[in-house]
């Protein structure tokens, strides 16, 4: 079986712990406390250029949440802190199955464990803010990613922007998640119907999801803490 046939099982096999429900009562079991923020809208929006094979993708949730909790929050270190969350969330949510690796050049979406890296990406940039925050990986290689990818400034980010307050001692944060100047193996070298009906489609559905889990403001710990005390966990 090729290489990428065994990515094509593997990300079918993560559909179907995506969806089970015994993967979404783990995940809920693990989260505590009662939400503190609600969603108020959500969008997603996912664009192809096949002349080129380039994929843009954002999700994005507009979230309403006592105002002083989000002072309390708005921080480079909670910046750092929510950029973990996202990847401990995708190796809940896949029940171990997709893990992080951590190394000094970088991280990577691995199958359980090297040499199975699906994408790979250089160390995070932050941008921080009175009013904003961003945290992007920079893509680096992966057998999810087609050769000609490697040199167009393809990336995954996490943005964050404060849009003022809707009373009742509230205000609205937007979260915003997007992969922008991706270029899929899958789609170039195979299908790109498959690459919708599995890669993408996934991203999608475990995106969403993640939107949806911070309503609690669960917020990992970072082991390297760039902008605080070292925690216990994996660094963003």
């Amino acid at each position: 079986m090729s290489t990428t046939l065994v990515v094509l099982v593997v990300l079918g096999a993560t559909v179907v712990l995506a969806l089970a429900p015994a993967a979404w009562r783990t995940l809920r079991n693990r989260m505590r406390g009662a939400p503190q923020a609600m969603i108020v809208a959500a969008r997603s929006t996912t664009s192809h250029d096949w002349s080129t094979g380039v994929v843009q993708s954002v999700q994005a949730a507009d979230i309403v949440m006592p105002a002083a909790a989000l002072d309390e929050i708005w921080s480079a270190t909670n910046l750092e802190r929510l950029a973990r969350t996202y990847w401990r969330f995708l190796s809940r949510v896949t029940l171990g199955l997709l893990r992080v690796s951590y190394s000094e050049s970088g991280r990577a979406i691995v199958l359980i464990a090297r040499p199975l890296t699906l994408i790979s990406f250089h160390p995070p940039e932050y941008e921080v803010g009175p009013q904003h925050g961003l945290v992007r990986w920079r893509i680096a290689g992966g057998m999810l990613v087609a050769r000609r990818g490697l040199t167009t400034g393809g990336h995954l980010q996490i943005e964050v922007r404060r849009e003022g307050t809707v009373g009742d001692g509230r205000a609205r944060l937007l979260i915003e998640v997007a992969v922008r100047n991706f270029y899929p193996s899958i789609a170039i070298r195979i299908s790109r119907r498959l690459y919708d009906a599995t890669q993408s489609r996934i991203h999608v559905i475990i995106t969403r999801a993640f939107l949806r889990s911070l309503v609690r403001l669960d917020l990992a710990e970072s082991r390297v803490g760039r902008f605080g005390v070292p925690g216990s966990s994996d660094a963003a």
